[in-house]
């Protein structure tokens, strides 16, 4: 099973370590999928990692494409993805306001970004006591759909020819 066509303009955009991941992905979701019914799994989350990684690294290459962070953000360890995608932060590292510019759909398209961000990295791999979050197999496909998703409206949406 193939989460993302070949062919696809999401596809080209992506870089090799980023497809690797997806391509990782996929012989998780095909192994589990052939096998779910032999072993009794408690929380489907590991299937959504590799997807989340990718997501995580697709953003980075994406806002350092239309100049929201830096060269050396792209390449440094101290960039935090979340806190930059945060809609609840207004200061001046913050770029949910800023995503896609003035593009017809940039707010709903930063809001999708936020919202699988949450959902497909936040939620899924963070342990919280108070709110322990396991994953339905259905629920993990759900948030791979969502993030896939989210990857594929930024490349339609707010990408053109401002690609590296």
């Amino acid at each position: 099973m193939q989460v993302i066509a070949r062919n696809s303009k999401l596809w080209e955009y992506m870089s090799s370590e980023i497809r690797d991941l997806i391509e990782d992905g996929e012989i998780i979701l095909n192994f589990v999928f052939e096998n779910k019914d032999k072993a009794d799994i408690s929380d489907y989350s590991f299937i959504v990692f590799p997807f989340a990684k990718a997501y995580e690294g697709f953003l980075k290459k994406f806002l350092w494409d239309i100049g929201l962070i830096t060269e050396d953000d792209y390449y440094g360890d101290e960039i935090r993805i979340g806190r930059l995608l945060n809609p609840n932060y207004e200061d001046n590292t913050s770029v949910y306001g800023k995503v896609c510019g003035q593009t017809k759909g940039g707010k709903q398209i930063a809001q999708k970004l936020w919202d699988a961000w949450k959902r497909g990295r936040n939620t899924v791999f963070h342990y919280f006591p108070h709110n322990f979050k396991k994953l339905e197999y259905n629920e993990a496909l759900d948030i791979i759909n969502d993030v896939i998703n989210a990857m594929s409206q930024v490349i339609s949406v707010c990408l053109d020819k401002k690609t590296r």
